[in-house]
């Protein structure tokens, strides 16, 4: 069973019974028959600092996922890529973005003020700023880099980085094709999201519904893992407000978890298959607690680049190793690289699914090899 009940207490959930939860919500013990756009509504976005993680994210979770439906869901505005959780770049449904980004405006105003561009800014009107910010990307998308010039001739007492910071934290904007398509990526222009979409923001939500979705995709889950997702604080009211139509459980160092009653929770005993995550997924960075996936205390990697050659390796469940894949003008090799030594067994389903994620991510490569790296 996947719990334990204890007189008088929620019922107990070990870390394995916490790793199979969340990797069947994750769509991690078994690919899905969906859409991509429904894939990507499903944890209210995907992890997208480098722009070809989502791809991988999507192949592994998919059954016959291919390049072009993501790069489509971009290119013709279903989709976007923009600034939300923690401040941090996802890849979310164009009608996602219309009704989080306000709600998560606060986020994106604390990391602003946090970051050395607020402090440079500190005591100045913004608002002056944000109107020709606002009015120069509507006129035209640009980046960060051609955004700072165009301000400073405004203002040429400030500090032109710090500009283009405050633009691209305090506005609704989206980075914009082909930032984001497999094979054709480019530096992240931004745009208006109103202008880019021809649809306006949603009035503010309350952060109800929202953290909702994130149980259903995320949870069990306490309330400090639901405000590490999310970046926002002061959660424990909303959540307090919504225990009625939660469960409720105990993780084994006695934090309160909180879940949908009906959501999937598998009996911990239930096999799980190798799977290769992109770099920045979400099941690695989603929880303030990451025991429930990586159990030694090891550090994410968050590797520079477009993404979409490096990242992690789950085998029965758990972070156990890293992969690459090198090219040449021919070839591409994926190395593995584990955590410990590895049985035959391990090694065989480790090289079946490489050689299927090679197919996918290295397909122009005709010649398509599998090392495994020795032990460190």
């Amino acid at each position: 069973m996947a719990t334990t009940a204890r007189a008088g207490h929620d019922d107990l959930l070990n870390v394995r019974a916490l790793n199979r939860a969340t990797l069947a919500r994750q769509m991690l013990l078994a690919r899905h028959e969906l859409p991509a756009a429904a894939a990507i509504e499903h944890p209210v976005g995907m992890q997208a600092q480098a722009p070809n993680a989502p791809y991988v994210g999507l192949w592994t979770r998919l059954a016959d996922f291919r390049h072009e439906e993501l790069a489509a869901l971009l290119t013709e505005r279903w989709a976007v890529r923009a600034s939300l959780m923690r401040a941090t770049v996802h890849l979310v449904t164009t009608r996602d973005y219309l009704a989080l980004r306000p709600l998560i405006q606060p986020v994106l105003t604390r990391g602003f003020g946090g970051s050395p561009f607020g402090q440079h800014l500190a005591g100045v009107d913004l608002a002056p700023i944000l109107a020709s910010g606002r009015e120069m990307l509507t006129a035209q998308p640009a980046t960060r880099a051609e955004l700072a010039p165009l301000l400073a001739a405004r203002w040429p007492e400030l500090d032109a980085t710090s500009l283009a910071y405050a633009v691209s934290y305090l506005l609704p904007l989206v980075q914009v094709p082909p930032r984001g398509i497999w094979g054709d990526s480019g530096p992240a222009t931004l745009a208006v999201a109103e202008t880019w979409l021809g649809r306006p923001l949603a009035p503010a939500p309350l952060p109800d519904q929202w953290l909702l979705r994130y149980l259903a995709a995320f949870g069990p889950a306490t309330v400090k893992d639901m405000q590490l997702w999310s970046g926002l604080t002061r959660l424990r009211e909303v959540v307090e407000r919504l225990r009625p139509q939660l469960r409720t459980f105990r993780d084994e160092s006695g934090a309160e978890l909180f879940d949908l009653p009906d959501a999937p929770r598998p009996d911990p005993d239930t096999p799980a298959p190798p799977r290769f995550l992109p770099e920045y997924d979400n099941l690695l960075l989603s929880f303030a607690d990451r025991r429930r996936v990586i159990t030694d205390g090891r550090r994410v990697p968050l590797p520079p680049g477009n993404g979409g050659n490096v990242g992690t390796v789950l085998l029965d469940g758990f972070w156990r190793a890293t992969w690459q894949i090198t090219r040449t003008a021919a070839s591409a090799t994926l190395t593995i690289a584990p955590f410990a030594p590895l049985s035959t067994a391990d090694r065989t389903a480790l090289a079946d699914e490489g050689y299927r994620l090679l197919a996918f991510a290295a397909a122009e490569s005709n010649d398509r090899d599998i090392r495994f790296a020795l032990v460190d």
